[in-house]
């Protein structure tokens, strides 16, 4: 199998944010940082820094390379507890738990690489957020699963496709990428409203014999 058609886990995770931001990141290679990048960033090297520890019944591991053949997924797990040798995978996020599943989604990412892996069933993990500073015990449940998967088909087709989605603004996602600027969805959503408004413009005139 090609590793070049494996697809990135964080892949999964930026696609349920936002298709197009997906699409910006890893088909068109285009990446800029803000404050809550920055932010993340630096705690997820804080994660990944420490070495390898123990505590009682529990082995921790960090920065840890995980793939799925079987699914054709990769990537880095930032920390994976193995409890009584079954992995327990931990992702760490800046802010708090949020509405949406994508951070869910991610970590169960990991554990179907995980399964595949150790070759033994993964029930839960945990997400750690780091304003909260606890941590979020996530359920691999039949639905996640599917989510997780039909996810991973829809990046698999939109990367083999090579078209980039429509923008589509949403105050409360875009104003906090830091993709904004170049993905500029206020201007593209009033484009397609003027559009929107000549076709109707048109169809009220009727067609002229």
């Amino acid at each position: 199998m090609n590793p070049s058609e494996d697809i990135p886990l964080s892949a999964l995770q930026h696609w349920l944010y936002c298709p197009r931001q997906y699409a910006l990141i890893h088909v068109e290679r285009i990446w800029t940082e803000n404050t809550f990048t920055a932010e993340g960033r630096l705690l997820h090297e804080r994660a990944d820094s420490g070495r390898p520890e123990s505590r009682p019944g529990i082995r921790v591991l960090r920065s840890v390379e995980i793939r799925s053949d079987r699914h054709r997924l990769h990537g880095v797990a930032d920390v994976v507890e193995l409890r009584g040798g079954r992995p327990y995978p931990v992702e760490y996020k800046r802010g708090k738990p949020k509405t949406h599943r994508a951070d869910d989604l991610q970590l169960c990412a990991q554990a179907l690489c995980l399964e595949e892996m150790f070759a033994c069933d993964i029930p839960q993990g945990a997400l750690f957020y780091g304003q909260t500073r606890r941590r979020s015990v996530v359920h691999f449940d039949d639905d996640l699963r599917a989510l997780t998967l039909s996810v991973a088909q829809a990046v698999r087709a939109c990367r083999d496709s090579g078209a980039l989605p429509r923008p589509g603004y949403a105050p409360d996602r875009c104003d906090r990428c830091s993709l904004l600027q170049e993905c500029r969805p206020k201007i593209a959503a009033r484009s397609q409203n003027v559009g929107r408004w000549l076709q109707r413009a048109i169809a009220a005139q009727g067609v002229p014999e």
